[in-house]
């Protein structure tokens, strides 16, 4: 059986390497060695005009939207938290385009850590700016237990409480439309989320699973992918 192949958002920054410093598509190694370790083709996706967004997820399996910076509040009709970093509306304006694209499309879809807030933001959602006890120093990735709900996709995917590597500080506040939450932290916090009238698997993490190394959470995305991509020939 052939591997699915499976989008993972990138995001613009300057970067150095050897004798060059230039604008660079980047997006941390973790990401396409846990799609290749699930089984899938990993692609990345560099931010692009999101009137293209359509066209590119048409021609994936699944995707995947990663992690990042803050999403705008704007985009959720809230003022800036003074914790709140500076606003990504490229990024933002084409993943957002992204996700709008997969939910159309049918197109399996895994949000991780800023994925998640942009789907629960792209359906009508709010978000938390600011919550302390989530990330590590700068740059290191904190553990902590959640608890997945039984009876949902996530639950079946994890069915018991795991241990998880996380870094971040913003997190849904209102849900958006259609969204069910299926897992928590202890404190409350949501850490998970999935559509279940969605035309394809959609589910996003609130924690970074290529940190760890637990596969299962991409192992369900690869293998929704690759259903879809065998029944449609």
């Amino acid at each position: 059986m052939s591997q699915p192949l499976i989008g993972i958002s990138t995001y613009l920054e300057e970067a150095r390497w050897g004798v060059w410093t230039l604008p660079a598509a980047l997006l941390p190694a973790g990401y396409p060695r846990l799609v290749q370790r699930s089984g899938g083709l990993a692609a990345l996706l560099p931010p692009d005009d999101p009137a293209a967004a359509a066209a590119a997820v048409a021609r994936l399996d699944g995707l995947v939207i990663a992690g990042g910076p803050d999403v705008a509040p704007a985009r959720y009709g809230a003022e800036p938290h003074p914790r709140t970093g500076p606003p990504a509306a490229d990024r933002d304006a084409w993943e957002l385009a992204l996700i709008e694209a997969a939910l159309t499309g049918g197109v399996p879809l895994l949000g991780i850590c800023r994925g998640l807030q942009l789907l629960n933001v792209a359906l009508g959602g709010t978000l938390v700016q600011h919550l302390d006890d989530h990330a590590g120093p700068p740059g290191v990735f904190a553990r902590h237990t959640v608890e997945p709900v039984a009876g949902t996709l996530l639950g079946a995917v994890l069915p018991e409480p795991v241990s998880v590597p996380t870094y971040h500080h913003q997190a849904v506040d209102r849900l958006g439309r259609g969204l069910r939450v299926s897992a928590y932290a202890a404190d409350g916090t949501v850490e998970a989320l999935e559509l279940p009238a969605a035309r394809g698997f959609t589910l996003a993490v609130q924690w970074h699973p290529e940190a760890g190394t637990d596969t299962r959470v991409m192992d369900a995305l690869v293998a929704a992918a690759r259903d879809r991509a065998c029944a449609a020939g």
